[in-house]
């Protein structure tokens, strides 16, 4: 069975080289095809391919990193590198987006000299390229939420591309120069939405706040309804990366409670916390009552 997890990984792994490097060289054509045929709209695609090549990369590294054990540096481990990589390519992202905007605003007080075979031939490149890419993907974007947005951002692409073989045919055959803005903006737009849910969601972990789904008030009452709890206070919960969240609280019990009441009553939030919320690190400590005298408005 490990052998076969093992395997599965190492697969994992050479699929998303393999997908990193055609988007790279699906970048390099499209940009030089959209230098010399003169099209903003295909340099569009091709950042928006880069950012692809690169969020697969990040992918990549952050799936080996990742897995790195905890040591005396990084005690909870290496999970939040993911994070890091993911908030680092879509601010990217979103700077290319802008910029991208700006560029196309500027282009529509001049008439650009587009060549429209150009556009067509390197955007249906980047069709078989992108689909390539969301087919081997897709297999392990079912097992992994960082894997499934490069799936879906690469069938987005796939889309994309369409969009601009539209424009590359309207200038052919009608020399509808504008529809070049058009598509730029389109896809300008398309890439700032995309890309705007993950980075709340990258920002949400680096600022530790309370994961999405989880209420910080049901937890408080699961914690006091738990059989020898007198009170709560100080309670924290916060995603230690994508797929792990820690908590920590103060509770107090009876005057008489003894240490094997204290070691059950812990033992028993651990578990309620676990099973109910899937909170699986999760420190507890009990104090003396007067230390809890007012506990809820000092509880964040």
């Amino acid at each position: 069975m490990g052998g076969h997890h093992h395997h599965s990984a190492d697969t994992g792994t050479r699929r998303l080289a393999w997908a990193v490097a055609i988007n790279m060289l699906l970048t390099v054509a499209q940009v030089v095809g959209g230098l010399l045929s003169g099209s903003l709209a295909l340099i569009a695609d091709a950042l928006h391919n880069f950012s692809d090549a690169a969020g697969l990369l990040l992918a990549l590294v952050a799936r080996r990193i990742s897995k790195r054990p905890a040591d005396e540096r990084r005690t909870f481990g290496y999970g939040r590198a993911e994070v890091v990589g993911g908030l680092i390519n879509l601010t990217s992202i979103m700077v290319i987006a802008g910029y991208l905007l700006i560029e196309a605003i500027t282009r529509t007080f001049d008439r650009p000299d587009i060549d429209g075979w150009m556009v067509v031939i390197v955007a249906g490149i980047a069709l078989v390229v992108d689909a390539a890419t969301a087919v081997l993907t897709y297999s392990m974007s079912k097992d992994s939420v960082n894997l499934k947005a490069a799936f879906l951002h690469n069938l987005a692409d796939a889309l994309a591309s369409v969009a601009v073989i539209v424009t590359g045919t309207l200038i052919i055959l009608f020399d509808w120069y504008w529809t070049d803005i058009v598509a730029t903006v389109g896809i300008s737009v398309y890439i700032v939405w995309i890309s705007w849910k993950p980075m709340k969601r990258c920002i949400r972990i680096l600022m530790q706040s309370v994961p999405e789904g989880l209420s910080i008030d049901e937890i408080w009452q699961v914690i006091a309804g738990v059989d020898g709890v007198d009170a709560v206070a100080h309670l924290h919960v916060w995603p230690i990366d994508e797929g792990s969240v820690a908590a920590e609280v103060r509770i107090s019990m009876a005057d008489d409670a003894s240490i094997i009441d204290a070691h059950i009553v812990c033992s028993q939030v651990r578990a309620q916390l676990q099973d109910r919320f899937g909170i699986d690190h999760v420190t507890v400590e009990i104090v003396p009552p007067s230390v809890l005298a007012d506990p809820r408005p000092d509880s964040g």
